[in-house]
């Protein structure tokens, strides 16, 4: 269960019991997708709407790109906290490669260059491990 794990099924099993089971951790998983899927985020002074790939800082709205987009999504669903590398490269890129992870360097840059109006929000590179969006 520290690994993750909910349930369990021992064998012998039957077709059944296992196609219900799977069903219901697919159900689990929807209801918590759509609760984050609507979820706007403010970040200090800046205002975030991830359904609109929307940044919007006193009046003035950026539209981000997909992955900008979905980069920002996941650090304020990690705010404060660390955002492993690995793990930001598996979902938007699909493969922890040297290439993607320069690419979204790069994204990262873009990131900072749009939240630079703030100084009370800041993504922070923790070398090795990942990113954290810092808001104070």
């Amino acid at each position: 269960y520290k690994l993750g794990a909910d349930d369990y099924i021992t064998k012998p099993f039957d077709s059944e019991v296992l196609l219900l089971k799977i069903k219901a951790i697919l159900k689990r998983n929807d209801e918590i997708n759509k609760e984050t899927e609507n979820k706007e985020f403010d970040l200090s002074s800046y205002h975030f709407n991830p359904k609109l790939r929307q940044l919007t800082h006193k009046g003035v709205t950026q539209t981000l790109s997909p992955k900008e987009n979905e980069l920002l999504k996941m650090l304020a669903e990690h705010l404060n906290d660390l955002l492993p590398r690995d793990q930001a490269l598996k979902k938007i890129w699909g493969s922890d490669t040297y290439f993607n992870g320069r690419s979204m360097d790069v994204y990262i840059a873009k990131l900072r260059k749009y939240l630079k109006d703030d100084p009370k929000i800041e993504i922070v590179n923790i070398h090795g491990n990942g990113f954290r969006l810092v808001v104070q």
